[in-house]
Parts: structure tokens; sequence; C-alpha cells
């Protein structure tokens, strides 16, 4: 555990460089398209309508708080839709981000864990783009803010570094067992079904299970996802016990991941 804070002192010593690389990685994304950072904006609403159309207009999503009111409904995944795709994004990109920055590793002295914190730190700020669109359908469907959304920093944060600690993992694990990456997306996908973002937590199926619910709630995706549900569309106070064991098992997520990468990051040079 000290040779992890030592490390996380070291790391933050480079942060000007984490900060260039996030920009540049900003600017790469979008070059020469037309829309550019719009994108930002425009793909996580389309997610949302994709999305919408298939599980509110064509699959009832048969739960009395949504019955007959799909631009509601579409508000509600909107609010899970959005931060998923942060950490999907950043769990996909971080599978091949050591493989791909291979060059850097081989030629320049630097912490190799910038790489998948820059990879997490950009697909965050992606998310802070799109959020002022979830923001404005709030307040255009009539649902206002409560002082509850104040609070959002803190599942930000939660997620933050439960998708870093499981990105380390990954993005290090990758490099020695290249199937990884081709698991990886069926893998979200199930977990994306496995997380209340297209259905709520009352849905009566879940209420009925014990054994739905015991996975569900295993989950730590549910209670993030949950914490911008509260935050935003239910406008309340989240499951603040729940957020917090998920904070000290991302936490747990995390050490694990970065000692998983210390201890392989020697091999990456060859590897890669």
């Amino acid at each position: 555990m000290a040779r992890i804070f030592r490390n996380l002192k070291e790391l933050y010593r480079y942060r000007v460089l984490i900060q260039n690389l996030v920009v540049r990685e900003l600017k790469a994304r979008y070059r020469g398209t037309v829309l550019g950072f719009l994108w930002s904006f425009f793909n996580p609403l389309l997610l949302m309508i994709v999305y919408t159309a298939v599980f509110g207009l064509i699959i009832n999503p048969r739960d009395p708080a949504f019955e007959s009111k799909p631009m509601i409904y579409a508000l509600y995944l909107f609010c899970g839709i959005l931060p998923w795709h942060w950490f999907a994004s950043s769990t996909l990109e971080s599978a091949n981000v050591l493989m791909i920055n291979g060059n850097l590793i081989k030629k320049i002295l630097f912490p190799a864990e910038v790489l998948p914190v820059v990879t997490v730190t950009s697909n965050m700020i992606h998310f802070f783009f799109g959020l002022p669109i979830l923001l404005l359908f709030i307040l255009l469907m009539g649902r206002p803010l409560t002082p509850y959304a104040l609070l959002l920093p803190v599942v930000v944060f939660v997620q933050y570094i439960f998708t870093l600690g499981f990105n380390l993992m990954i993005s290090s694990l990758t490099v020695h067992f290249r199937d990884i990456k081709d698991i990886l997306s069926n893998w979200l996908t199930f977990w994306f079904f496995a997380t209340p973002i297209i259905y709520p937590m009352t849905f009566g199926s879940i209420q009925n299970s014990a054994p739905l619910r015991l996975m569900l709630n295993l989950n730590p995706m549910t209670h993030i996802i949950q914490g911008y549900q509260y935050c935003l569309f239910y406008g309340g106070l989240f499951h603040w016990k729940r957020l917090g064991v998920t904070f000290l098992v991302s936490l747990v997520f995390f050490a694990i991941g970065y000692m998983i990468f210390d201890r392989l990051r020697d091999s990456f040079a060859e590897e890669v």
C-alpha cells in the first residue's frame, strides 16, 4: 500500500503531462469532423433517442411511472445512459491504450499509468459536455432541479475512482491477454442490461425476485447510476449508505487495479 502512495505522489508530478495529453485526446477525437466537439452533445442524445424508441415506444417499460409517458421515460433513460457512456467508452479505450501508445512506453520515461488516467479523464470531460443537454431536458420537461443536484460531484467522484481502478486492471491485463478486449464488448453489453438504466429498480419483476435484486445490488454501477437518477431525475437524496459502500468497493478496485498494473509494468515495453 505504501508503494501505491509513492506511485501516486510520483504520478502527481506528471500532472502537466496528463493535462496536455487530455487536451490532445480531446482535439484528436473529432479532428476533421464537421460538428467537432458538438458530437460530445449529440452522441448521448442519439443514444437516448434510439433506446427511447426501442424500449419506450416499441417495448413498453410496463412501469406505472412511465406508462404512456415516453418523454419522461426518455429523460430517465438519459440520466443513466450519459454516465454509462463515460464508463463503457473509458473501459473499451483503456483495453487498447497501452498497445496503441507502445512507442511512448518504449521511448519516453514516464509512468505508464498516465495513459489510462488520460483515457478516463478525457471521457469524463465528454460526460461534462453532455451534462448541460441533460439539465436542459430536465427543465424543458417541467421537472425542476432540486438542491440535491448539488450532490452530483459526489457521484461523479465515486464513478471516477471506480472507473479508473477497473481500467488500470483492464489495461495492464490486456497487454498479456489480448482476448480480453474481444470479450470486453460482450461483457459490457451484459453489464449494461444488468444495471438499472433502461428499467427502474421498482420494476415489478425485480421487486418479486429476491435473487435478481441481490444481483443488481451487488453491481457497483447500480448504485452509481442510481446516484445520478436520484440527484437529477427524482430530485431526492440518493441511498447514501449504498453509495458509501460503493465508494469503499471503488477504493478496493482502485488498490487492486493499481497493484496489478504496478506488478506488470516492467513487462509492458516487451509486450507492446
